[in-house]
């Protein structure tokens, strides 16, 4: 918003200072440049546009000092400038007039809810091609406030607006998608208010009827989403949980399903971790589980749900999903927010002792660890490493000390401070 003001502020004095540029380099540009016509008029700011720069860079200053009230008064006059039809700029500062009004209103301690509605409403009929956007603000105010219905009354105005000729009504199209998909969003809210305050165990009850008319209408739109590519987590989470509390189980799995693997949407961590988490919820078996897990661990590596991951390849008999688990936690234990993870390292000591039933272990570990071994030592295993950890979690030196020597046999570990690791029973 502020670069915006400094944009306009900068028009202004471009237009106050063009004659006296005008003036001082008339010899230099008249060799360079054909000469003007007679009939054309040097462009010079009015005494109307003089006033409205001038409230301009008050309003500016009363921001930047966050003195809410002056900017206020100074912006009561502002708005005057949308009467302005000379400079064909109506629109920009309309959004201008827009973003300033609400930023001071937000942080005026003394706003109400009616100035918010005045504004918003000044600036759709001001602004036509900020209408939509303006609408969708205004019904998130309304929202935040605890005015639902209302908010939905805004969307559902939105919905069906429309203005300009075909060409110009891709960008519309859009929006009134995004608009629908909010109205959807507030039928959910009002279906959960429902759902939590009036449900009734007899499925023919007038509560029950009308709260599933809620779900109806917003299911139109929540499931419309899916086929436009792009990042819908709430609205996916909402439409999956009024599937699954009418028990469309098949429905909320293909939606979460669709959401995950759909090669047309942009990678989405989150759209697998959802799926992981209904499948954990219906108990899937765990090949399903792991397989969820097996995607959202090559986009986050980091994520808190690899313990999860490593946890259930640890419950497999195949050999080579131990293996897993052991590069899985790995994986972990290379970022900053793991290497201190207690649970972590208990895991990754859990995976050791599992692999040493196996004749081949030691091959398998230092295979994993052959592309960390320059750099393992000083993350996690220095003197440094070992005084921190023994002042905030005695325990933790412990299980890292028990690994030092088979991650790494062939380096001197400095982790346990000149004294001789433990190693993890029948290491040797």
């Amino acid at each position: 918003m502020m670069d915006d003001l400094e944009r306009e502020l900068g028009r202004s004095e471009d237009l106050k200072h063009e004659d006296h540029f005008t003036d001082d380099n008339s010899t230099k540009r008249s060799k360079k440049t054909k000469p003007r016509r007679m009939d054309a008029e040097t462009p010079r700011e009015s005494g109307f546009h003089q006033s409205t720069r001038i409230c301009l860079e008050h309003i500016r200053e009363a921001l930047l000092h966050h003195r809410w009230q002056e900017a206020a008064e100074y912006m009561a006059c502002y708005p005057q400038m949308l009467e302005d039809t000379a400079t064909g700029q109506s629109e920009q500062y309309t959004e201008l007039v827009w973003r300033l009004s609400t930023e001071i209103l937000h942080q005026h301690p003394n706003s109400k809810l009616d100035d918010y509605n005045s504004i918003y409403e000044r600036m759709k009929h001001s602004g036509i091609k900020h209408y939509l956007m303006i609408c969708l603000e205004h019904s998130f105010h309304l929202l935040l406030n605890g005015h639902i219905e209302n908010a939905k009354n805004q969307l559902s105005a939105a919905e069906s607006w429309r203005y300009g000729m075909e060409s110009g009504r891709v960008r519309q199209q859009q929006l009134i998608k995004l608009i629908q998909a909010y109205r959807s969003l507030l039928d959910y809210i009002i279906w959960c208010d429902k759902r939590f305050t009036h449900f009734d165990t007899d499925p023919s009850s007038m509560f029950n009827v009308d709260m599933h008319n809620y779900f109806r209408q917003a299911s139109v739109n929540l499931k419309e989403i899916l086929r436009n590519p792009g990042v819908w987590d709430p609205f996916i989470l909402s439409y999956v949980e009024m599937l699954d509390f009418y028990e469309d189980h098949e429905e909320a799995l293909n939606v979460l399903k669709n959401y995950a693997y759909d090669n047309t949407f942009p990678p989405n961590p989150n759209a697998h971790v959802y799926l992981y988490q209904y499948l954990k919820r219906h108990e899937a078996p765990e090949g399903k589980l792991i397989k969820v897990l097996k995607i959202l661990q090559i986009l986050v590596p980091s994520h808190e749900l690899m313990l999860e991951y490593s946890s259930l390849l640890l419950q497999s008999e195949r050999e080579k999903d131990t293996q897993k688990a052991l590069e899985v936690v790995l994986e972990m234990l290379a970022f900053a927010c793991w290497k201190s993870n207690l649970d972590a390292w208990k895991c990754l000591k859990d995976i050791i002792e599992k692999l040493q039933l196996e004749k081949n272990w030691k091959d398998v570990v230092a295979d994993k660890m052959a592309e960390r071994k320059n750099w393992w030592p000083a993350l996690h295993f220095t003197s440094f490493h070992f005084r921190t950890d023994s002042e905030e979690n005695p325990e933790l030196v412990e299980v890292k000390a028990s690994l030092t020597k088979i991650l790494c046999p062939d380096l001197i570990m400095k982790y346990s401070a000149g004294q001789d690791s433990a190693s993890v029973s029948g290491s040797n």
